[in-house]
């Protein structure tokens, strides 16, 4: 959670070049992302934009295909 997090400050605050933030399997992540849509952006310590970052994909292939399309390889 610390890395996924600090990989996520990089990106927001423009320190690291973006990637695509798959979080893998929705019935894992789902109460995360709730959360922070709940809590965290509702508080104001996020923008909406923030949201953006994180993408939830239940199936390999989709993971492969979105990594392909966001990055050059």
């Amino acid at each position: 959670m610390d890395e996924l997090m600090e990989s996520v400050t990089l990106i927001q605050t423009q320190r690291i070049k973006p990637f695509p933030v798959i979080l893998v399997g929705s019935a894992y992540w789902r109460g995360f992302l709730d959360w922070m849509k709940e809590v965290v952006l509702k508080e104001g310590k996020i923008s909406p934009e923030d949201m953006d970052v994180f993408q939830i994909i239940d199936e390999p292939e989709e993971v492969v295909r979105t990594i392909k399309k966001k990055v050059i390889l």
